[in-house]
């Protein structure tokens, strides 16, 4: 794969469809996606995406996305014959975070990369004594602590545990997710010691349906 000159969306999902299965179900595309986020022009290359988008494509974009009490969450590419998704995260100003999101101790449903746009944040990465059934977390303990400043890029699996502390005004971030490779994922508020399990609301229509 060529990374020379501006990086666009359509070369970086061309360069992970060309890896191959093993490589998205394994989630060893971080030397990939790494390359491509060190190249110039990221930030501008998805400005002029959104720039030409047509009416039709915003409105898919924003019936994608979703608000969390901590940022936005900008669905850019969902195909379905794709093993990934694209994402933009836009973080809200720290006055209006609400507790619980970004800022507890979390794993997630798949495996994703990404890369600071703007701004900055403060990245802590976990270890975590799970309940029976891994349902729930009993403890965690902090394995690291980073500072990470624009054109930091990172992978995480959907079975290690983070959290974002704190983030500076205007922080946004790309990411490359894999499809879910959970039915779950778990949360953990490190003062109070409360575990949370979140099922994804589409995985509970039939249990909706249960106790109608």
């Amino acid at each position: 794969m060529d990374l020379a000159g501006t990086a666009t969306l359509p070369e970086l999902a061309s360069g992970i469809t060309a890896a191959g299965p093993p490589a998205v179900d394994q989630w060893s595309i971080g030397p990939l996606f790494e390359g491509w986020a060190a190249q110039p022009g990221v930030r501008e290359g998805l400005r002029e995406h959104l720039r030409t988008l047509t009416p039709q494509e915003e409105r898919r974009i924003v019936s994608r996305s979703r608000e969390t009490t901590t940022h936005f969450a900008w669905c850019l590419r969902d195909e379905p014959t794709e093993p990934f998704t694209f994402w933009l995260h836009e973080y809200k100003p720290q006055r209006d975070w609400r507790h619980g999101y970004a800022d507890s101790v979390h794993n997630h449903r798949y495996h994703f990369s990404t890369t600071i746009l703007t701004g900055s944040y403060l990245h802590e990465r976990y270890t975590a004594r799970l309940g029976a059934g891994e349902r729930s977390i009993l403890s965690a303990a902090l394995l690291r602590r980073t500072e990470c400043p624009v054109g930091t890029s990172g992978t995480m699996l959907a079975h290690e545990f983070h959290r974002i502390p704190r983030a500076g005004d205007d922080t946004m971030t790309f990411l490359v997710k894999s499809r879910a490779v959970s039915p779950w994922s778990l949360s953990f508020d490190p003062d109070t010691g409360a575990s949370h399990r979140h099922v994804p609301v589409e995985a509970r229509l039939e249990e909706l349906t249960n106790q109608l």
